[in-house]
């Protein structure tokens, strides 16, 4: 798979945790090798003792002590696979994070939310599986096969031939189990993605589910995702239930056949005979080669359901990134105005479009308010100066400086943005304000709360700023403060409001607006409104599409 985004995450994490990478080699190898010697050190004391020779002590002793070290090896195998393969899904969560950054607007409007997050969490989490209970555990497993088939081989090369006769069958026995749990396992994921994206859509819309009696239509949608996922997970469970007794018959059989022919006589008995402390250690390791192959049945699971979770995080790494718009370079004036819109033509849909030839300019600590009927692309134009999107024609320009070009950082000090609705994010109050952002101090939250107004509420509290925030702390009056608090606390140049006195009461609306004039002072402001009220110094403009 090219630029699999596994191989990328292993490398990786090999390259910075050499001491973990040679330590699981070396527990690998040692499991591998210790796994081996009992049965020979059996052989020893078995044949001691149907020869009537005298036997040491010790060597009983050495064949309890292998077997505990063998067990030892294993037990740490299997911790530091684990510890490996954590760190390989923190490499892809880390990658596919910065490809979120890179990712351009229409992305989250295009892609069903419950899709993205089970990338990020069920096709991780599959992963993972790929190195703790897949790839790296099944390598070892078929190390073990090949030296235990070079034992059996030297202490009988009946036996031998036979294994080497049937292992070719069971091969082909695999390779159809894993097609068909891959196909399983794809149909699981994309219900799971399906399954996802249902709840949140569903609580979006309740009230209007509630209006229109559509509880039950929503129910049964959600319980035909589910009953797509349960019946792919059957599939690949049925097909996995079904490996392990094969290869269990297949030992036995194996085992039974090696026995009648060795009592035969002649050269059969020459062939596949043995001393009776060699047979009791042939049977022992024919044990111990199904034993890995029964595992590899596992594991071609986890590895076929870490294959579709690796195709999906593929498709998501390779999104369409944000392009550096081409055109003529920033402009170079000595003061250019803060916002200025040139001839600008957009649309969401190729065949329509919203803005149709707007040209605006805003000059340094002017107030503008944009008016117009919905859908006439007042919240679209926000979303240009954000650099959320490219326009279709013309320019948006920043202090000269197009849109699009603006670093994240940057835009952070240029821009203090308050939505309609407040969007809360885990943690405190502060929290609320400075989105967890350490260069803002506690002195500019304090300020921007005075500011608003909102400092005299807030210092009630029994924690204060570090009060967990609840949305029943404050009126909805308050959390717009709030949101007003947060968009101007990194001191911005531009405020831009988005109709933020909508859906309020005439008392709360004239607190709100009191509070946006000491807000907007020295800055300038762009707001959207849904009717006129008035700014001191400001002017309306009308957005036609």
């Amino acid at each position: 798979m090219k630029g699999n985004v596994v191989v990328d995450a292993a490398k990786e994490t090999i390259s910075r945790h050499v001491k973990l990478t040679a330590l699981l080699l070396v527990t690998i190898i040692g499991s591998i090798t210790a796994g081996l010697i009992p049965p020979l050190v059996l052989e020893w004391i078995i044949n001691a003792l149907t020869e009537k020779s005298e036997l040491s002590l010790m060597a009983i002793v050495l064949y309890f002590i292998l077997l505990s070290l063998s067990g030892a090896l294993d037990a740490g195998k299997e911790s530091l696979i684990t510890v490996f393969g954590q760190k390989v899904t923190h490499q892809i969560r880390s990658m596919m994070c910065r490809k979120l950054k890179s990712l351009p607007a229409d992305y989250y409007t295009k892609q069903d939310t419950g899709t993205t997050v089970s990338r990020f969490v069920g096709d991780v989490d599959t992963v993972e599986t790929l190195f703790t209970s897949g790839i790296i555990s099944m390598a070892a497993d078929a190390c073990r096969i090949f030296s235990i088939l070079a034992i059996i081989f030297v202490k009988s090369p009946g036996l031998g031939v036979l294994m080497v006769l049937v292992l070719p069958l069971l091969y082909l026995l695999t390779r159809a189990f894993q097609k068909r749990m891959l196909a399983a396992q794809l149909d699981n994921r994309q219900a799971v993605g399906r399954a996802n994206n249902h709840i949140p859509d569903t609580i979006r819309s309740i009230r209007t589910l509630h209006n229109l009696n559509k509880e039950e239509y929503m129910e049964n949608r959600y319980d035909t995702y589910i009953q797509e996922g349960f019946r792919a997970v059957n599939r690949s469970n049925f097909y996995d239930s079904i490996y392990s007794p094969i290869i269990i018959i297949v030992s036995t059989i194996l085992v039974a056949v090696m026995m009648i022919l060795s009592a035969k006589g002649g050269w059969l008995m020459a062939f596949f005979g043995m001393s009776v402390g060699t047979a009791v250690a042939i049977i022992s390791y024919v044990g111990k080669i199904f034993g890995p192959l029964e595992s590899i049945g596992m594991e071609i699971q986890n590895i076929q359901s870490a294959a579709a979770g690796i195709r999906r995080i593929n498709a998501f790494l390779s999104e369409p990134e944000k392009e550096t718009p081409a055109g003529t370079a920033d402009s170079q004036k000595d003061n250019p105005p803060p916002i200025q819109l040139q001839n600008l033509h957009f649309g969401y849909e190729d065949d329509k479009e919203i803005l149709n030839g707007l040209s605006l300019t805003v000059n340094a600590g002017e107030h503008i308010t944009l008016i117009g009927r919905t859908g006439a692309g007042k919240s679209t134009v926000f979303k240009l100066l954000l650099g959320l999107y490219e326009p279709w024609e013309g320019t948006v320009e920043i202090y000269g400086k197009k849109a699009g070009n603006i670093q994240e950082m940057e835009r952070r000090t240029l821009f203090g943005y308050v939505e309609q609705e407040f969007h809360a994010v885990p943690g405190s109050v502060q929290d609320q304000i400075t989105l967890g952002d350490p260069a803002i101090s506690r002195e500019e939250v304090l300020k921007a709360l005075d500011t608003v107004g909102l400092w005299s509420t807030i210092k009630e509290f029994s924690e204060g700023l570090y009060t967990p925030y609840q949305d029943s702390l404050f009126s909805q009056g308050q959390i717009q403060l709030l949101s007003i608090a947060r968009a101007i606390v990194s001191d911005p140049k531009i405020l831009l409001l988005d109709e933020i006195t909508a859906n309020l009461d005439s008392d709360t609306e004239k607190r709100i607006l009191e509070a946006l004039q000491e807000a907007s002072r020295n800055r300038t402001m762009l707001s959207i409104s849904h009717r006129l009220y008035e700014y001191s110094g400001g002017r309306y403009i009308t957005i036609t599409s």
